[in-house]
């Protein structure tokens, strides 16, 4: 049992960062928490984007515009882009976004 929760901390962030715990924790946007038990998704590049000051995601291979307040405001400390998804319908939403630097 004490794997699986460590191996579901491990998705959402690189394991070799504890000090990244409690901001990671810490993170909301305008739709509430992003850290509730599920883990965020790191993206590539290629699977997100920004156009006309509104982003949108690819996720599980699905793309998906990221509403306004599902972008988490504030310093991104891990570098990467990241997605807290949620599914209606067996298709993904975005719960919260953090975009990373493209390049």
């Amino acid at each position: 049992m004490l794997l699986v929760a460590a191996i579901g901390r491990a998705r959402a962030h690189d394991y070799k960062h504890p000090e990244l715990n409690g901001w990671f924790e810490s993170l909301h946007s305008r739709k509430g928490p992003c850290c509730d038990g599920s883990d965020a998704k790191r993206l590539d590049d290629a699977d997100w984007d920004s156009k006309d000051g509104h982003y949108r995601v690819r996720i599980d291979g699905e793309w998906v515009d990221v509403p306004n307040e599902a972008v988490v405001d504030g310093p991104n400390r891990a570098g990467h882009t990241m997605v807290w998804p949620y599914y209606v319908d067996g298709h993904p939403k975005p719960r919260c976004f953090m975009p990373g630097s493209m390049g």
